[in-house]
């Protein structure tokens, strides 16, 4: 039976001793919910050829599921040996051999220029931002951490791959950061979720017009009722840390 995680404050999770502590422990946790309430956004995105990166995989199933799904050119990584070490282990118990994880750190991505076709996070820059300071006008610190980590996916896509990035970010704080002028994507983005919202930001490299500060234009999905998920996970005690933190 799967171990629920005692609730943590958000400060803990920029600590990697505590990613080690709480994977040695946990068998799986989906950040964010699990792929079916994003199956919908991510497939129109993907081939079965398409080569796909994973930012912090932790114990999630979201590889597994995109494997089901036909597109078996995966790559998962992690800062978390243990996390990778025990994802390798399931994966092989599984049977799923071709899925590489790896450890290494989304700041300093160990990966070709233009080598994948879709690069994807769920929560996991959001932990970025966990001791940022004004959402308006956030610690140069944590704008140095972010801008390192999109630009190496910026760099590891191929021309017109696709960046998905799932996560607690309002358009208004992640509009500045996206637009930035290293940037050659357009971008957009829907959210759902009833009494807590989760944004899902499409960015597509290439298709940007100009360099200009464009607006995110708002693309509509189906609507998906998490109200009874929500308040029993950790997700909302997430939230609920980072705009403490924030204010």
């Amino acid at each position: 039976m799967e171990e629920r995680h005692p609730t943590s404050t958000a400060l803990e999770y920029l600590n990697p001793s505590y990613w080690d502590e709480r994977f040695s422990k946990e068998e799986k946790y989906e950040w964010f919910k699990d792929y079916s309430h994003f199956r919908h956004l991510i497939q129109p995105h993907l081939t079965p050829h398409s080569s796909v990166l994973e930012l912090g995989c932790g114990n999630s199933q979201m590889s597994e599921d995109l494997y089901k799904d036909g597109t078996t050119n995966i790559t998962c990584i992690d800062l978390s040996s243990i996390a990778v070490d025990n994802m390798q282990k399931r994966l092989l118990s599984r049977g799923l051999r071709d899925i590489k994880v790896l450890q290494a750190d989304m700041l300093e991505l160990p990966f070709d220029d233009e080598c994948f076709d879709l690069v994807i996070e769920k929560g996991t820059m959001d932990v970025l931002f966990v001791d940022s300071g004004d959402p308006w006008n956030p610690k140069p610190e944590t704008i140095s951490k972010v801008m390192a980590t999109l630009k190496g996916v910026h760099r590891v896509l191929k021309a017109n791959g696709t960046f998905i990035s799932i996560t607690f970010g309002q358009p208004h704080f992640r509009r500045p950061i996206f637009n930035a002028a290293d940037f050659s994507w357009s971008v957009e983005y829907t959210s759902f979720g009833e009494t807590f919202h989760y944004f899902v930001y499409v960015l597509k490299k290439g298709q940007r017009s100009s360099y200009e500060d464009i607006q995110l234009k708002r693309f509509e999905a189906p609507r998906i009722n998490l109200f009874h998920e929500e308040l029993e996970s950790e997700d909302f005690a997430f939230r609920i840390n980072v705009d403490e933190l924030n204010n």
